[in-house]
């Protein structure tokens, strides 16, 4: 589904990132795999090209404005286009409003919607000129609810879908489709926020076999399927959409 495509996606080094970068290289894209961590990104890439496709890893700091410029400048000049945006690196910092500094807010603020809205601008002038493209936001089903004591993470993940909603409406008829994935709890280290404030693994396992309707975690390859529909032309008249991945939980 994705044959020819370039794509480029952030955080991709381990859990939902990873997954992703892999089935859209196994749907036939080249896919330039970054994340914070060098080491990380290079291994999904490894992987990619030892099931036969095309990849490169690269450390990336996506809070790092010029790094981000840098970044799409060598995609572009090395592949000549960016099809596929998935703009997912992120945090997750736990606390209530009293226990969540300032500097903790700016650090989520800064990872959860900042950064998106860089890579974002970085790559709507090129996607415009050769005719569109496909950008997803990994917000969360945080986004499309409220989570009791994560102040910070709630708050941005819901800046992120409706940030999403409003470069959808203002680009749609550029062809450039902008959608956010909200996925629910998926058994990756992502989820040490939600494990401290929960008080603990074995609270953190109650809470998802006794709360989501569907009892049972996320794969990070069912997320991956959702990040397949988004960046191809299955959703090809899909945009604004939080693509909301958790089994029932915000019902």
């Amino acid at each position: 589904m994705l044959k020819d495509r370039i794509v480029l996606v952030t955080g991709a080094g381990s859990g939902i990132g990873r997954a992703g970068a892999i089935a859209m290289a196994r749907e036939g894209a080249t896919t330039i795999v970054t994340d914070l961590r060098g080491d990380l990104a290079e291994s999904t890439a490894s992987a990619i090209r030892d099931q036969g496709g095309t990849a490169d890893g690269r450390a990336l700091d996506v809070t790092d404005d010029d790094a981000v410029a840098m970044e799409v400048t060598r995609t572009l000049d090395t592949y000549g286009r960016i099809d596929v945006l998935h703009s997912h690196a992120g945090v997750q910092i736990p606390g209530k409003l009293e226990e969540v500094t300032a500097a903790q807010m700016d650090t989520a603020w800064a990872l959860n919607v900042r950064a998106h809205f860089v890579l974002s601008k970085a790559v709507v002038g090129p996607m415009r000129n050769q005719g569109g493209g496909s950008v997803i936001v990994t917000a969360s089903n945080s986004g499309c609810q409220y989570d009791r004591g994560m102040i910070s993470y709630a708050t941005t993940k819901h800046a992120a879908v409706a940030m999403v909603k409003q470069m959808a409406a203002d680009y749609a008829r550029d062809n450039i489709r902008f959608n956010a994935l909200c996925p629910g709890f998926v058994d990756t280290p992502f989820n040490a926020g939600f494990e401290k404030q929960m008080g603990g693994r074995s609270e953190l396992e109650h809470y998802v076999s006794d709360t989501i309707p569907m009892g049972r975690w996320a794969s990070p390859e069912e997320i991956a399927d959702g990040i397949i529909y988004l960046a191809s032309d299955r959703s090809s008249f899909v945009t604004g959409l939080a693509l909301v991945i958790d089994g029932g939980e915000v019902l």
